[in-house]
């Protein structure tokens, strides 16, 4: 399924526990990338024990009531708004997309398009998988979470990308743990940035601009952004000498 989307995601490492800035962040910043998809779309909060979600169809004002939002609490979370060029518009490929396995719980938004998706999913139909909807950001899971068994969270990744042919931005959330993707082209944008207390990653920076935050710099192409403890951990596993970026964003989206 190609998609062409809008990702977040807002850490803030400090808040109190029971805070609902981050739901409210992510809000305002998907607000402002509603122009990246008008479909549907969705917000996953770490609580400190588990994934809490709200998903909906339509635009951002209409699938969140304020009261929903401050029920959502916790430090972490991403944020996903939709726009498909094929597949169903159904509540089931609404994004971030979650899933629980045996060590914890996974979200993950996604922005792009997998060249080798179907041959993934045949792959893991054939393992015993069951999919739910038609997207590839769930090929992506399921192969996130196989590796996750046996291996920390940035060597998974790492693992992962390996098999993953196309293009792929993404916002990760490994239980209370962030992470940004981008795929070795650097196909589709991501963006860092600082906020009062923590930190933002974007599809645009626009996002970062109404949180009144301040631009860092792109996720570059191939390299794996972790926002821990520690602040910003980069790790670059791929060094394409060539980029390749979408068309679309410069003539749909602007």
């Amino acid at each position: 399924m190609k998609e062409e989307c809008g990702v977040v995601g807002v850490v803030i490492p400090d808040a109190e526990p029971r805070s609902n800035n981050v739901a409210l962040q992510i809000y305002y910043a998907l607000h402002t990338l509603q122009h990246r998809g008008q479909e549907s779309t969705g917000i996953t909060i770490n609580d400190g024990n588990q994934l809490q979600s709200i998903k909906g169809m339509g635009l951002v004002p209409e699938v969140y009531s304020k009261d929903d939002l401050l029920k959502l609490v916790g430090n972490v979370g991403i944020g996903h708004v939709r726009y498909s060029t094929t597949g169903e518009s159904k509540i089931e490929n609404c994004q971030p997309m979650t899933v629980n396995y045996k060590n914890g719980t996974v979200a993950i938004a996604h922005n792009g398009n997998l060249v080798n998706g179907k041959e993934l999913r045949d792959e893991l139909e054939i393992d015993g998988h069951i999919f739910v909807t038609e997207s590839d950001t769930e090929v992506i899971a399921h192969l996130l979470v196989k590796k996750l068994l046996r291996h920390d969270p940035v060597e998974s990744i790492k693992a992962v990308m390996k098999r993953l042919v196309g293009s792929y931005s993404l916002t990760i959330l490994i239980d209370d743990l962030m992470i940004a993707v981008r795929d070795p082209l650097g196909f589709k944008p991501l963006c860092i940035g600082e906020i009062d207390g923590g930190y933002v990653v974007a599809s645009e920076s626009v996002a970062i601009d109404t949180l009144n935050g301040k631009l860092i710099r792109d996720v570059n192409p191939g390299e794996i952004v972790v926002f821990g403890s520690k602040g910003i951990e980069s790790y670059q596993i791929y060094k394409n000498k060539k980029t390749a970026h979408c068309v679309f964003e410069y003539i749909y989206f602007a």
